[in-house]
């Protein structure tokens, strides 16, 4: 029996990669690194990796400490590498702070007004829910990357041209 060796890959280490098709066309298919994204990006750039109609998976390079963000629906991040603290903030007026009008993730343009949840460590493979209704900030001591589930909004960043590969 022959063994195999689970690799994840980080910031430090991954490889860019390539596409094997087997009785297709290359041309069908477009496939970024998350890793490689993150390198790429400003710290808590929100960038577009993965669209279902509406939804996204966003690639972010945690460093340092974040803006506060709302959102008017619930959200999750996962932390892909490093370790990233999640601070959450019960807003006393969610509908002024994240209309349902907008999708996606809003910035706040000051600290949230209302009762501290708490705070989420995150390690590798942490995944946090950030809910509708809520304000969140994060912070990393040292470069990590985040893969957020959301709706597409005014902070997605897509830049397909740049980050896929075919």
């Amino acid at each position: 029996m022959s063994s195999s060796r689970t690799v994840f890959g980080s910031l430090e280490h991954y490889v860019r990669g390539d596409l094997e098709t087997i009785n297709d066309d290359p041309k069908h298919y477009a496939f970024s690194n998350i890793f490689d994204v993150a390198t790429r990006s400003g710290p808590y750039e929100k960038v577009v990796v993965a669209r279902n109609r509406e939804y996204v998976i966003e690639a972010l390079r945690a460093e340092g400490t974040s803006d506060w963000y709302a959102a008017s629906h619930d959200e999750f991040a996962l932390v892909m590498d490093g370790e990233v603290e999640v601070y959450l903030v019960k807003l006393n007026d969610p509908e002024r702070a994240a209309p349902q009008s907008k999708q996606g993730s809003v910035r706040l343009t000051s600290a949230p007004l209302g009762k501290t949840m708490g705070r989420i460590k995150c390690k590798r493979g942490h995944q946090a829910l950030l809910p509708k209704g809520a304000a969140y900030r994060f912070r990393a001591d040292r470069t990590s990357v985040l893969l957020m589930q959301t709706v597409l909004g005014e902070l997605s960043v897509q830049k397909w041209a740049e980050i896929c590969h075919k």
